[in-house]
Parts: C-alpha cells; structure tokens; sequence
C-alpha cells in the first residue's frame, strides 16, 4: 500500500503531465488522463468523456508548433485524498511569447476530482476558473 506522501506525489504527476500535453498539442494524450466519462470544464465550453475532451481541445487548443509558444505553469497545489478519491485545487499561469514581449496570457485556479483507476490517478472531473486573461490575445484552452 502506498503512503499518502507517494499518493500525492503521483497526483502531481499527473497536474504536470497535463500541462506538457497540454503545450504540445498532445490531444489524445491529454485526454487520456480523464476517466473513460471524464469532464473537462472550460471558460470556452465543456467535455464529456475522452472523445468530447479531444473534440473540445481540437475546437479551442493550440496546435502543436504553432507561435506564439506558451507554457502552462502549476502551483500551491492542495491535495485531500480520500482512499482511491481526490479534491485537488490548484493554481496556474500560462506566460507566452508576443509581439510586445513575454506576456501573460491567462492564470486561474483548477478544481479537479480525481479518481485512481487500475492504479493510476486519472482526472474524473477538471473545472477551469480563468479569472485572469489578456483580452489583448487569442483566447486558448487553459
């Protein structure tokens, strides 16, 4: 059995790998981090289960290779586990490249359900707040 140190360490794991598929335009890897009826909750429209989530990230995410290039950062994370369940809250910025120099481009909070399927946690829900955005920009998944 693993200690609630490794639990936790694991979840963050998966917050990181998230972000990485995230800025690499990894779609089906991404999505592949939700429950088979995961829901990934957006300020630009929701999806339900890992087909929905690629079809919303395919509508609003940014390719990969494209410019300007971003990187989506995560921090003061707050993990309460529950046995094989997880509320997780989280912040995260997203600074890029532009025209008048690094930028940035959104930050916000993540809400996230977890749920450890098979041994491995696996996001069951995400809820996005992004409460800070340059409406300068393009709008981009977060």
């Amino acid at each position: 059995m693993s200690s609630a140190l490794e639990e936790k360490d694991a979840i963050r794991d998966v917050l990181s790998e998230y972000c990485f598929c995230l800025d690499g335009g990894l779609h089906a890897e991404m999505a592949a981090l939700f429950t088979p009826d995961g829901v990934w909750e957006t300020a630009f429209g929701s999806g339900e289960g890992r087909e929905g989530i690629r079809a919303l990230l395919g509508r609003i995410g940014r390719p990969s290779g494209t410019e300007p290039r971003a990187v989506h950062l995560v921090g003061n994370i707050l993990i309460k586990l529950d046995g094989d369940t997880a509320q997780v809250k989280s912040n995260w910025v997203e600074p890029q490249n532009s025209r008048r120099g690094p930028v940035i481009e959104a930050a916000g909070a993540y809400y996230d359900q977890m749920v450890k399927l098979d041994g491995k946690w696996m996001f069951k829900h995400r809820r996005i707040d992004r409460f800070v955005a340059d409406t300068r920009g393009p709008a981009h998944a977060s």
